[in-house]
């Protein structure tokens, strides 16, 4: 069996296609950079990180949280990879600034072409190849004119000319959605004559569905499913697997279909701290020509059978995702993520002292610009993880450390700084729905020598460690202040991240930490 979700942590929006023996799945990436994140597989069991395709061809500098890069579709066709994607610049309500875009490349590994600008009428961009050769890109539209808070207004489709490498024709709109609403995330599949048409709809939260629809015809009119939606988990709030939505196809050689869907997995029945995850349904076309899972019913399975032939043994699911960097090479370790800025020399060195990484530092931790943090996402309810560092600061202004980070507005971060009257110090600060707080008690520690720090979680709980000095293996770790509870660090459309970083109000790049090693140990069962 397939073992849900197959893709832990910060891992939404997900659209999965197979070229040749290999498939592939591509998530959502926000302000986390680089962006759109690649795992494959050979078995639909163990999914492996490949690479990640939006590095500089973009800049997200400035963008709100929840915002930058959404809801990507890679398709393959004439042996070519075909990725479109949305760069949200702002949400303010009524408006929605969000510009979709397509790049190509011969290999999931590139090189990938220039942006092509699209259009910005909506996001979720999808590009369907029909059968005659033409291409068709579809995406929600946004129609800020409508009272209620979510403006998708259904699906509009447009042609795209690859010659010209731009949209022809008039946009047509070609479903206005369900009772459900909030109608985003189009994909659609040509099956027994039928174009389908499967949507997202009731918002990504616990009204989440997949809803499908087909037509004889790619223009519609389109036939809403009798028994939609296909798949929700929004009247079980019992499931494990909650927010079960934003469903894509793949077929595997052997005939049978699978959909890729986004969910979350909430602790104390309401707290997605992991953010939303992506799993795995079995699903197959029934005597009427609908989609249907397999294990019948419309609710998300934690277990999935194995493609025929698959075999448990060999196929034995990976559940190790420990992660860890001791910063002795010539390149970070794979995994890595920056906020809204790409990891360069500038800032972040492992040459400047061999054996340690170097973070120069940047702007405060709430920055959209300039923020010089690398973080990994949580993938485990309960974890530590811990890091070395030195840091010498001069100022209150100057700090360095290490943080669980969901965005600029929730965040807890044990940093070395500086206080007048204690020297150096470690000390604690918090940011629970954009209310910052300054927790009490710092502590005084000695000069110019190594700080261990580590914070250990038990799903909606954490504890920050700490222990001094360079012999600091031989002695017992002290907690950093009390237990804090980690429950705001939910919500939105990322997940939480555990990283390192250095900032400096007092002088922009005016100090550097060096971090000795980082890692993180999952410890669900």
């Amino acid at each position: 069996m397939i073992e849900n979700p197959i893709l832990r942590g910060f891992n939404p929006d997900p659209c999965i296609v197979r070229a040749g023996e290999m498939y592939y799945i591509v998530v959502s990436s926000f302000e986390w950079l680089p962006g759109v994140r690649v795992y494959q597989s050979r078995d639909l069991v163990n999914w492996d990180h490949c690479t990640d395709i939006l590095t500089d061809q973009i800049d997200l500098r400035g963008n709100p949280k929840n915002c930058s890069i959404w809801a990507p579709q890679l398709s393959y066709h004439g042996e070519l990879f075909y990725l479109v994607y949305t760069d949200v610049k702002s949400t303010r309500r009524p408006f929605k600034d969000a510009h979709n875009f397509l790049i190509t490349a011969p290999s999931i590994d590139g090189p990938w072409s220039e942006p092509v600008y699209l259009n910005s009428s909506g996001f979720d961009p999808s590009l369907f190849h029909d059968e005659d050769g033409r291409k068709w890109l579809l995406n929600a539209l946004w129609d800020y004119r409508i009272k209620e808070p979510n403006k998708s207004s259904g699906i509009v489709m447009q042609e795209y000319d690859s010659v010209q490498q731009r949209l022809i024709g008039e946009p047509l709109k070609i479903f206005d959605g369900t009772w459900l609403k909030k109608t985003e995330a189009p994909h659609i599949y040509k099956q027994n004559g039928y174009y389908y048409l499967i949507t997202a709809e009731g918002g990504t939260g616990s009204g989440h569905a997949v809803t499908v629809a087909r037509s004889r015809e790619l223009s519609g009119p389109y036939e809403v499913d009798p028994r939609n939606p296909m798949l929700t988990s929004r009247d079980n709030p019992e499931l494990e697997l909650q927010c079960a939505g934003h469903g894509s196809l793949v077929q595997t050689p052997g005939g049978e279909w699978y959909m890729a869907h986004l969910c979350t997995r909430p602790m104390e029945g309401k707290y997605a701290i992991l953010g939303r995850e992506t799993a795995l349904q079995q699903v197959f076309w029934d005597s009427d020509g609908w989609l249907r899972l397999t294990a019948g019913g419309n609710t998300p399975q934690l277990h999935v059978p194995l493609p025929e032939g698959g075999n448990p043994d060999e196929d034995a699911q990976r559940q190790n995702r420990d992660f860890s960097d001791e910063f002795d090479g010539t390149q970070l370790k794979k995994g890595w993520n920056t906020l809204r800025i790409l990891v360069d020399e500038s800032w972040c060195s492992l040459a400047a002292r061999p054996g340690y990484l170097r973070v120069t530092a940047g702007e405060s931790v709430q920055s959209l610009f300039r923020h010089r943090l690398l973080a990994i996402r949580q993938t485990d309810k309960r974890f530590r993880a811990e890091t070395v560092l030195e840091y010498d600061s001069r100022s209150y202004l100057q700090m360095a450390g290490l943080l669980l980070y969901l965005n600029d507005e929730n965040y807890l971060y044990a940093c070395v700084s500086r206080d007048e009257t204690l020297g150096k110090v470690l000390r604690m600060m918090k940011c629970e729905g954009d209310q910052f707080t300054l927790l009490p008690e710092a502590v005084a520690i000695d000069e110019h020598v190594p700080v261990h720090l580590a914070v250990e979680a038990n799903e909606t709980d954490a504890q920050f460690y700490y222990r001094i000095g360079a012999n600091a293996d031989s002695n017992a770790w002290k907690p950093l202040l009390e237990q804090q509870r980690i429950s705001f660090l939910s919500g939105g459309f990322t997940g939480n991240f555990i990283g390192i970083g250095a900032h400096d109000m007092q002088q922009f790049a005016g100090s550097h930490a060096d971090f000795a090693s980082f890692r993180y140990y999952g410890k669900d069962e």
